[in-house]
């Protein structure tokens, strides 16, 4: 599976979000955090911005709610051309519906879970979305520092894809840099969003391809 890093504009300039989309156009998509100051204590941005940016962004946009009431609000950001879409298990009523409604309207479906949600519950639904997102920081805020206790949920996740003969991203979202991005891609993740590790970088391009590479000879190993 190829390493995918999505840049978290959460880390960018919010005056400046078409310049800055436009200096990670290397990328493989631009995470889009979204926060209703209900589910995390913080608030972000919605559905009328990400509308804009999936318009003007070089490359598709990866929107993460983290939002109370997904099952209402996540259907409208695939229709704003979002390109993938994921909402919390934590706070879906029906994942299963959401996750169907999300790929009939064009969007891959993800699935995320917090740092001290287990991945066991969730392990028989896997054939219904198209990625899982697993948090390595609690959501709400950038620059967190990676909690390590994640790995062995990532391992067990990636075993679970690999048994089921699934072809599902595994996504880490918190704390990822050139620090951590080998342990994570060794555990079996393949998709890596990197907030301040590449918007912090003299160049967040040359960041990207770094990053890019250090995960890729990491997966490899095995």
């Amino acid at each position: 599976m190829a390493a995918l890093i999505n840049p978290s504009i959460l880390s960018a300039d919010f005056a400046n979000l078409e310049r800055d989309l436009g200096a990670i156009a290397n990328a493989d998509y631009a995470h889009v955090d979204v926060m209703d100051n209900h589910f995390v204590p913080n608030l972000t941005l919605g559905l009328p911005l990400v509308e804009r940016l999936a318009q003007v962004s070089p490359v598709p946009l990866d929107v993460h709610l983290m939002i109370e009431d997904p099952d209402r609000w996540a259907p409208g950001f695939a229709e704003a051309g979002a390109a993938s879409v994921t909402f919390h298990a934590e706070a879906a009523q029906a994942p299963v519906r959401l996750a169907r409604e999300l790929r009939r309207l064009g969007a891959r479906a993800g699935l995320a879970l917090r740092p001290a949600t287990p991945v066991e519950p969730f392990l028989d639904l896997l054939a219904e979305v198209d990625m899982l997102l697993v948090m390595t920081v609690e959501p709400g805020f950038g620059g967190q520092s990676f909690i390590d206790g994640t790995l062995p949920k990532i391992r067990r996740a990636r075993a679970a894809i690999a048994d089921a003969g699934l072809d599902v991203w595994v996504q880490v979202d918190g704390g990822v840099s050139r620090q951590t991005i080998e342990r994570i891609a060794d555990a079996g993740a393949n998709v890596f969003v990197a907030g301040s590790a590449v918007y912090g970088a003299d160049s967040p391009a040359a960041e990207i391809d770094a990053l890019r590479a250090l995960a890729t000879s990491a997966q490899h190993v095995h």
